[in-house]
């Protein structure tokens, strides 16, 4: 069983207050299609939402209403085909491909459903990786984050010889372990047991708090989203 961390509550959004807190992040008329066999298929049809340094939101919607899909636009992994995606004083929609390389490397930290991880390197070489890209590693950030998700044991294991909960909590560590302004988690807990995900969603939620970072997350489960400060439903590509 993974250890929840002292102190875990409420993040900063929570105790202060959202309109208190200036927006880190601010989605406005966000619009995506797809090509499909008959032509265009939209998939995100003016999606808005703020999120705010130190607070965490939860994005839920059945499956295909757009939530994976934004989170990528978020992140800069694709480019959305209209509106605007602002994180900081940072037009994410005007970046150009390396432009969000850059975004993603020195700003925004994302936890892929499927881990992603570098299946040449161990557990402790995957943890140090988006550190290393950045500039900013840590080794004894990185030793505690591994304490705190039980993976001090695993740390010289690759991949393949983690089990899919063990993998999950690497890709989280390596997330956090370059202390991104913005998290970005798809499903981030789905491969863990209801003890664990409590105790991982504890400490994402209070480094969140300790950071002034910002975490949104991707999610199907009732008791991720009841967690989080706010929550914003996608139906039908925009907010209900």
């Amino acid at each position: 069983m993974l250890r929840s961390p002292e102190g875990a509550g409420p993040g900063l959004g929570s105790r202060l207050g959202l309109t208190e807190v200036p927006a880190l992040l601010t989605v406005r008329g966000v619009e995506k299609s797809f090509m499909g066999p008959d032509g265009p298929v939209p998939v995100l049809r003016g999606a808005d939402l703020d999120l705010s340094r130190g607070c965490t939101l939860a994005l839920t919607g059945e499956s295909g209403s757009g939530k994976s899909t934004l989170l990528h636009l978020i992140g800069g992994l694709d480019r959305p085909d209209g509106g605007s995606i602002r994180l900081g004083d940072t037009e994410v929609t005007t970046l150009d491909d390396r432009g969000r390389a850059q975004l993603r490397r020195e700003s925004v930290g994302v936890v892929f459903q499927q881990f992603n991880l570098v299946p040449s390197l161990d557990a402790g070489a995957n943890i140090a990786f988006q550190a290393r890209l950045k500039g900013n590693r840590d080794p004894a950030w990185e030793q505690e984050l591994a304490e705190r998700l039980c993976l001090a044991p695993h740390l010289h294991k690759y991949p393949e010889e983690l089990s899919g909960g063990q993998q999950q909590r690497v890709a989280i560590a390596r997330t956090l372990a370059a202390r991104p302004i913005l998290v970005l988690a798809d499903e981030p807990t789905g491969n863990l047991d209801e003890a664990s995900s409590g105790a991982v969603l504890d400490l994402m939620m209070q480094l969140v708090a300790e950071t002034g970072a910002a975490l949104l997350t991707v999610t199907h489960s009732e008791q991720v989203a009841e967690r989080m400060d706010t929550r914003v439903h996608l139906r039908g590509g925009r907010v209900a």
